[in-house]
């Protein structure tokens, strides 16, 4: 089968659209409000409700468990995503699919980060001091090596020009993109949306 695609950073239902009909399989929203990318519970579900069938995965930083389980039920989340300095204790126990985001330093050991943590999925991306994702920095493949590939999403500076190979160097269940599929921060442009999708797909 081949790789899985999850746009994130949705903040429209037309980009939404866009993505569904480009062939995505996972839409992500931001609940992280100094993200250019973030929405609100509100929105999220208007998104959610125009992309029935379609599963939506909310991104969360250093949020308070009842926060997290309010908005997923408030906007019927399929997954939800740490992104910030969650601890393993803290991505246990959910009621539905969890991702722990991993910004992953030089030298930093990614199979021994990942191994600590009981989530279904890891997700890699760049580590930028300061930011907890959509740099749009690119992440050193080699770090993802040791990680199993049924449970690895990979993210961190994808572009429609990269992800083939990106696809092709590690076989991941899935790749993740954000800022390499806009015209500007927090606005999708749908070309670029459907070239990621098509060229993952192909690889």
């Amino acid at each position: 089968m081949s790789v899985r695609v999850k746009i994130c950073g949705i903040r429209t239902v037309a980009d939404a659209r866009a993505a569904v009909a480009a062939g995505a399989d996972y839409l992500g929203v931001n609940f992280h409000p100094p993200s250019p990318r973030s929405v609100d519970a509100a929105r999220a579900r208007a998104i959610a409700e125009a992309v029935a069938g379609t599963p939506v995965v909310g991104v969360f930083v250093d949020l308070p468990r009842a926060e997290v389980e309010r908005i997923a039920a408030e906007v019927g989340l399929a997954a939800l995503q740490f992104h910030g300095d969650e601890d393993p204790a803290y991505c246990t126990g959910w009621d539905r699919p969890t991702l722990k985001a991993l910004r992953l330093k030089p030298g930093d050991d990614a199979a021994a980060l990942a191994s600590r943590y009981r989530t279904d999925y890891i997700l890699l991306d760049s580590y930028v001091a300061g930011v907890p994702g959509g740099t749009g920095v690119r992440l050193d493949l080699e770090s993802a090596r040791g990680i199993p590939p049924a449970r690895l999403f990979v993210a961190g500076g994808l572009t429609p020009e990269t992800v083939a190979d990106v696809v092709r160097a590690l076989r991941p269940y899935a790749v993740d993109v954000a800022s390499g599929v806009e015209e500007r921060p927090g606005v999708k442009d749908h070309g670029k949306i459907d070239a990621f999708i098509r060229r993952a797909k192909a690889a």
